[in-house]
């Protein structure tokens, strides 16, 4: 087989958006950029700020999500040189490991020839990540709404309402995963069981249609974000006041601690608003306006490999 050097680029993703837990993804632009070869011997180099701290061995995510397509795929697993640049900061609730995940597996996928189609991969890495939100937007862009039964993905792929952008405030502190879903109840009541079924559908058809005067309320959700209010100083006020200042809609994205309000207006009033509620509980965080990413992993470059990267 020929010796390829692949490099794929992977957008960040906010998940749940409310409501949506655990079932509704959203592409954003930053990006995760994986350079990919065989080697002699595995190794990992990190480029940039955003990944201190990752393992550069054969434990390393992207290694494992990488050698699961080879398994997969029925071809022997490789040793593999790898360099990764990252935009996105981990455990802050911008799906950090989705996009290795994906990354990971579709860089491998090409290398391979593609043997594994795309709805494939989507499968093993919702196995891999456990549910399919982060790694649907990553893998296919845009909105994702995905349900999971019996090791079955079911999901609808489409753009999002046009003209809307994400307010996105990054804690410089962070929250495991683990922690913000131990803080989770292990039953809710019938009537917030029904509540957040009827603000889920109505979030979906929302996206769908581009109705966003319904947008607000659709994400308003009692399933997860009552109770990781309590770790995430300045989200109740947030959830409360975000649309007296050009907000359509106010959600913690993932598991936290980044907070995202979706506008389709100029977004100053709203930036400045999210800037005086962090400051008044004593949270700094980088607060950017992102665009919805609407193409998904992208395959960058695909060369004849000849040389090792360099340290």
């Amino acid at each position: 087989m020929e010796q390829f050097e692949v490099t794929v680029r992977v957008p960040a993703s906010t998940a749940n958006l409310g409501s949506g837990f655990d079932a509704i993804g959203m592409a954003l632009n930053l990006y995760t950029t994986i350079k990919m070869r065989r080697a002699s011997n595995t190794r990992i180099a990190f480029r940039g700020n955003n990944l201190e701290g990752l393992s550069s061995g054969k434990d390393n995510l992207i290694y494992q999500a990488a050698i699961a397509v080879f398994k997969r795929a029925g071809f022997p697993i490789p040793e593999l040189e790898m360099e990764v640049e990252s935009e996105i900061p981990l455990t802050r609730g911008l799906g950090s490991s989705a996009a290795a995940i994906v990354g990971g597996m579709v860089a491998a996928n090409i290398m391979l020839d593609e043997p594994l189609e795309k709805n494939e991969i989507f499968y093993l890495a919702t196995q891999m990540e456990g549910h399919p939100d982060n790694v649907g937007a990553s893998l296919f862009g845009g909105i994702v709404v995905a349900a999971k039964n019996d090791g079955k993905v079911s999901y609808i792929h489409f753009p999002p309402p046009e003209g809307i952008r994400a307010v996105v405030a990054i804690p410089e502190y962070s929250l495991s995963t683990a922690a913000a879903r131990d803080v989770l109840p292990s039953s809710y009541s019938r009537e917030d069981t029904v509540y957040a079924i009827g603000h889920s559908a109505l979030l979906a058809g929302a996206l769908a249609r581009g109705e966003l005067s319904v947008l607000y309320e659709a994400m308003s959700d009692r399933i997860h974000q009552p109770y990781r209010a309590a770790l995430i100083p300045g989200l109740e006020e947030l959830l409360a006041t975000g649309q007296q200042y050009g907000a359509i809609g106010v959600a913690l994205s993932g598991a936290g601690p980044t907070m995202i309000a979706l506008t389709d207006k100029d977004d100053k009033q709203l930036t400045d608003h999210i800037h005086h509620v962090l400051h008044k509980h004593g949270v700094n965080a980088n607060i950017v306006t992102l665009s919805i990413d609407t193409v998904g992993v992208t395959v960058e470059s695909k060369i004849n490999a000849k040389k090792t990267f360099t340290s």
